[in-house]
């Protein structure tokens, strides 16, 4: 169609023709332009004022388009066509949900709900959608199946190619969640087959293509998912659809995370929920935020990590189990172990708990409850069974690893976890494999096979070191030097230990109670493990309340005794009270076996501690020497039992 515009001007003589036009060829910023210029003279009705939203959200004007739709709600009521109108009220429901405004959503259904009384038509399909992801949402499966199965029958029969789609997609997930997998997977293959084959609307196309890689990824059928992310990259640039390539790079960058390319993943994925939140795709935005957490975890950024999860969590999705093993990492086991315990009680969809499982074994076994990870791996096993993908099979022989290396059979862990190793080959997860070679590097020295249990570990080292995993790496090389030292005898080291100790601790126990001051304790250490290992300290015990640290570095570890006070103190600051802690540092040769140190250094650590006052940092002069501190107040000579040359010492400011 030729368009006439003013020589002036140079808009079109027929601006609501030139925006149909537009869209028609999905020029979507021309679209929104022509049909913004017919609305301001007042010429738009229903449909178009649906044409003028779908521009809107394809320019990534998502609150333009709400706007536009609660309009075209009222122009379908005026045009007298209350089916379209309930469907409208439907729509804006989920954008509202969307936005996690919750009642506005509800107040819409309700209204639909009213409007349209009993039938059969296609907004009656729409409506048993919505009520089908409500109950969804609400734990009711069987609810959510026959209403699912409503609006297929309705979709089918109505020829409504998109409502099809979108039936099909939801029923097909919550097949794959009670155990039907084939099924499950047989609808949604077809509705992404309409969705990348032109068939559909953009938007149901994107929504449908976006769910079966979503599902695809979930199942971690990793080769599936590319298929359909290639495919739907496809229609993207053909159709020239711009909101979904982001979508598509949140499921692309989750698969690259598990070939290790973690730096290219990390970037991809903040640039698709940059974009994503402009279309205000909330969900696949938490998604995104999800792989951006799991990411900076694998990498040890554990701040960040946190952080990404919680603008997930924000979003609506869950944050378990990349936080629950952040605790882990953190060395907060019970913390790890509620939540992901709290997330499993919560959850009923099959193919979710089985992404939560292998955690709670991994979580279960350090917390020493060997039973509960037997059960989670049990439980495990039987779900993928309807599904056993490579992945799927490599994570359940390594929860059986370490639950056979638990309870001693080193032999039957070896097996497992070779068979784990050979599953990861396929799947193509270098991280993975590395870590269960550490865990066959313990069962081979468990069996006496020192060599190739050196063998592994040195593999998963140098791929921990390839890949940017620190946390990993350290492990790794705290159990070879470990190894080295059980076999050639104690080494001298050069660290800086420090002693810390809860002051008034007898008197406090008595005056809380002991439930009151177990749960103090314990979020002492939680805290101070969580500071520690933040700090790059190794703890090498703990001594009654207090710990026994070793660092590398004089200047790491003032810096970790500094933010342990300075918690403390935030804590008083917050809440009125905190424990009050002493901590002595020194710096010395000493002897090390293995993960424990021995000699006059450590001795001196531990009666400095002992001479610090309650909130005081006390270390000696080697220490501040060795970091370069010249900010400590004037030294002073003391004498420590056991050595008979005085000790200099002092106070290391810290507010």
């Amino acid at each position: 169609m030729t368009e006439v515009t003013s020589p002036l001007t140079s808009t079109p003589a027929d601006p609501l023709q030139a925006g149909r036009a537009a869209l028609a060829s999905h020029d979507w910023a021309s679209a929104f332009e022509h049909l913004t210029t017919a609305d301001a003279a007042g010429v738009l009705h229903g449909a178009d004022l649906e044409d003028l939203a779908t521009a809107a959200f394809f320019t990534a004007q998502a609150e333009a388009g709400i706007a536009a739709k609660e309009r075209a709600f009222k122009a379908w009521l005026d045009e007298g066509d209350p089916a379209r109108a309930a469907y409208l009220a439907l729509d804006i429901a989920r954008e509202y949900a969307y936005l996690g405004k919750s009642s506005i959503a509800t107040s819409w259904i309700r209204r639909a709900e009213r409007m349209l009384g009993e039938g059969d038509s296609y907004a009656h399909g729409y409506l048993a959608l919505t009520r089908a992801e409500a109950a969804a949402g609400s734990g009711n499966p069987d609810l959510a199946l026959e209403e699912a199965m409503r609006a297929v029958e309705i979709g089918e029969r109505t020829t409504d190619g998109d409502l099809l789609a979108f039936a099909q997609g939801t029923l097909g997930q919550l097949k794959i969640a009670a155990g039907e997998v084939d099924d499950g997977f047989a609808l949604l293959e077809e509705a992404a087959l309409a969705a990348v084959s032109g068939e559909l609307s953009p938007f149901a196309s994107g929504v449908t293509a976006c769910r079966m890689i979503g599902t695809c990824r979930d199942l971690t059928d990793y080769r599936r998912a590319s298929e359909w992310i290639e495919a739907t990259e496809r229609y993207c640039a053909k159709q020239a659809v711009s909101g979904f390539p982001g979508v598509c790079r949140v499921h692309r960058a989750e698969v690259v995370a598990v070939s290790g390319a973690w730096d290219k993943a990390e970037l991809d994925l903040e640039r698709a929920t940059a974009e994503l939140g402009a279309y205000n795709a909330t969900p696949v935005q938490a998604d995104g935020y999800y792989a951006i957490g799991e990411v900076r975890r694998l990498k040890g950024d554990l701040a960040g990590a946190e952080a990404a999860l919680r603008d997930a969590h924000a979003r609506g999705k869950s944050p378990q189990p990349a936080l629950a093993l952040i605790r882990l990492a953190e060395g907060k086991v019970k913390a790890a172990s509620s939540a992901i315990d709290s997330a499993l009680a919560e959850t009923w969809d099959r193919w979710a708990r089985a992404r939560l499982l292998p955690a709670q074994v991994e979580i279960a076994i350090a917390a020493g409850d060997v039973e509960r990870a037997r059960a989670a791996a049990a439980e495990h096993a039987e779900i993928i069974a309807a599904r056993p993908a490579p992945a799927l099979r490599a994570a359940q022989a390594m929860a059986v690893g370490r639950i056979l290396l638990a309870d001693g059979d080193a032999a039957g862990a070896a097996r497992e976890l070779r068979t784990a190793v050979r599953e990861w080959r396929e799947v193509g997860s270098p991280y993975e494999i590395a870590r269960t070679r550490a865990l066959l590097a313990r069962a081979l020295r468990a069996l006496d096979d020192e060599e190739d249990a050196d063998l592994e570990l040195r593999a998963a080292l140098d791929e921990f070191r390839r890949l940017g995993a620190p946390g990993d790496a350290d492990a790794a090389e705290r159990e070879l030097r470990a190894a080295e030292e059980r076999r050639s005898g104690p080494v001298q080291v050069r660290m800086t230990f420090m002693f810390t100790d809860v002051v008034g601790s007898t008197n406090l126990s008595e005056a809380l109670g002991d439930q009151a001051w177990e749960r103090l304790l314990r979020w002492h250490d939680d805290t101070l493990r969580a500071l520690i290992a933040a700090g790059g300290g190794e703890v090498v015990k703990t001594t009654g309340d207090g710990f026994f640290v070793a660092f590398d570095s004089a200047r790491r570890s003032l810096d970790c005794a500094i933010s342990i006070q300075r918690a403390l103190r935030d804590h008083r600051a917050a809440t009125g009270f905190a424990i009050s802690v002493r901590i002595g540092i020194h710096t010395a040769e000493a002897n090390r076996r293995e993960t424990d140190y021995s000699g006059m250094g450590v001795h001196v650590a531990a009666r400095v501690a002992a001479l610090a006052g309650g909130e005081e940092i006390l270390a000696t002069a080697e220490t501040l020497a060795e970091a370069g501190v010249t900010s400590a107040a004037a030294a002073r000579e003391t004498t420590v039992k056991g050595v008979s040359a005085p000790v200099r010492v002092a106070s290391v400011p810290w507010a």
